[in-house]
């Protein structure tokens, strides 16, 4: 890929270069909540066939920058975009929007609002059903090609569609799974036979990693769509949901979401887990540093080991099981998704599938490139997999443990605000005030069910 070194910075605000951030899947969702909360007046340019550029807004920081991560994905955008410019008319500009979803920041939501919406933007399952039920995404199925449709995994493209309709192309698989650090165990006397598989061992591995220093488990604390992400699977596992895919009907009131919840909220009681996460929630500087033993993440921790830290020792674990429990965790993953109401969407539509959703060998390239160099995450697609086994990264044995994720995987759910925040809200409770697990689940079960009972829009899955 040319380098792109020298490019003048591609920001929202002409002239000006917003300082490099580094969006890791966790800080890019950490304060989507407030976007929906706040409510979404959802508009759009009604121009079908404008000849002017076309806006992608997308959360990753332009050149120049000392981050080796933020160059990567910021090389990877801006090559993308520059092969369409140099094969059709209708060209695209890059919009880097610092803190994407930042709840002091909507500036998606206040941009729709005021009819004047990009073009191009990531989305999230997370806030898919917002923009969705908000009538601004563009169906691209009719401009995917039966081949490229079933190169899809289901898991990646399943929270996109409603109906017969697909409204936003995935372009990575995010399965969470637990990381450790090696020399932390190794000075706590554990070995690779300490390594937990159930939940009662988790917590008591994480015991004795615990130092005044270092925290034996970190879970996420923050309140946003990425904890709720991160707290799925620990309800799945014991055969829980927030709502049922198949009935459309709330879960929460359950054994099953109980014991989700004071697992959760367990390692805080117990003085090995932190209320704050440790070096501003990045999990490198805090293996690094000592700081931290084992970390509920997702695959973008390998690439930012490989950039950051290639030497330090780390391992991948599946999450840990409950009595009785399932192997199955959540996969999240951004997808490219289309205004139909902005400039040109019939533009805008065969910019995205021709870069990351068309069997032509440079799309599939690209998508190897994104999982196993600019990134760390599992292709969507199986073409792009079977590409990615002649890269040098493939077998990295990180790469290869997340890769043993996929076949236990469960697209992230798509719930509308209210969901999110009742759901939010009984974590926060039970994890961080002490909140008995039953009342909390039953207070969100209420909410759920009276939201509902009124409910139009996308299903619920």
């Amino acid at each position: 890929m040319t380098s792109r070194s020298t490019r003048a910075p591609a920001t929202g605000m002409p002239g000006r270069a917003d300082p490099p951030v580094r969006f890791s899947r966790r800080r890019l969702l950490a304060g989507a909540a407030a976007l929906g909360a706040a409510g979404l007046g959802l508009a759009g340019c009604s121009g079908t066939g404008s000849s002017e550029p076309l806006q992608f807004w997308n959360a990753h920081a332009p050149q120049p920058s000392g981050d080796p991560e933020v160059v990567a994905q910021s090389e990877w955008y801006l090559a993308a975009i520059d092969h369409w410019n140099a094969h059709h008319p209708e060209q695209v500009v890059p919009m880097f929007v610092p803190d994407y979803v930042n709840p002091m920041n909507p500036r998606i939501a206040t941009a729709f609002a005021a009819e004047n919406g990009p073009d191009i933007f990531m989305i999230s399952p997370g806030e898919f059903l917002r923009y969705y039920n908000g009538g601004v995404l563009l169906d691209l199925k009719p401009y995917l090609t039966p081949e490229a449709l079933d190169d899809f995994y289901p898991e990646a493209l399943g929270t996109r569609i409603v109906g017969d309709g697909i409204y936003g192309i995935p372009i990575e698989i995010d399965p969470v799974s637990l990381y450790y650090d090696v020399q932390a165990f190794e000075e706590s006397g554990l070995s690779e036979g300490d390594l937990p598989t159930t939940w009662d061992q988790l917590l008591d591995v994480a015991e004795r990693l615990t130092t005044p220093r270092r925290s034996g488990l970190v879970l996420e604390t923050k309140p946003g769509y990425y904890q709720n992400f991160m707290f799925y699977p620990w309800l799945w596992q014991c055969g829980g949901e927030v709502v049922d895919p198949a009935t459309q009907l709330p879960g929460l009131d359950s054994d099953a979401a109980v014991a989700a919840l004071e697992f959760f909220g367990e390692g805080i009681a117990r003085g090995v887990a932190p209320r704050t996460l440790p070096a501003g929630g990045e999990i490198v500087p805090a293996f690094t540093q000592g700081l931290a033993a084992m970390w509920q993440t997702g695959p973008w921790t390998v690439a930012e080991f490989e950039l950051q830290a290639p030497g330090h020792r780390y391992g991948v674990l599946p999450l840990p099981l409950p009595p009785d429990g399932r192997r199955i965790t959540s996969a999240g993953g951004w997808a490219w998704a289309v205004n139909n109401r902005g400039r040109n969407p019939d533009a805008a539509a065969r910019f995205v599938v021709e870069s990351i959703g068309s069997m032509s060998a440079e799309s599939i390239a690209r998508g190897a490139d994104w999982n196993y160099r600019a990134k760390s995450n599992l292709p969507p697609r199986k073409s792009v997999a079977a590409a990615s086994e002649q890269l040098p990264t493939y077998d990295q044995p990180a790469r290869a443990a997340v890769r043993e994720l996929l076949s236990s995987t469960r697209g992230e759910p798509r719930y509308p605000p209210v969901l999110y925040k009742a759901l939010s809200n009984a974590i926060q409770s039970v994890q961080l005030a002490g909140g008995d697990a039953r009342t909390q689940a039953r207070l969100a079960q209420d909410a759920i069910e009276s939201f509902l009972q009124t409910y139009e829009g996308g299903a619920l899955v």
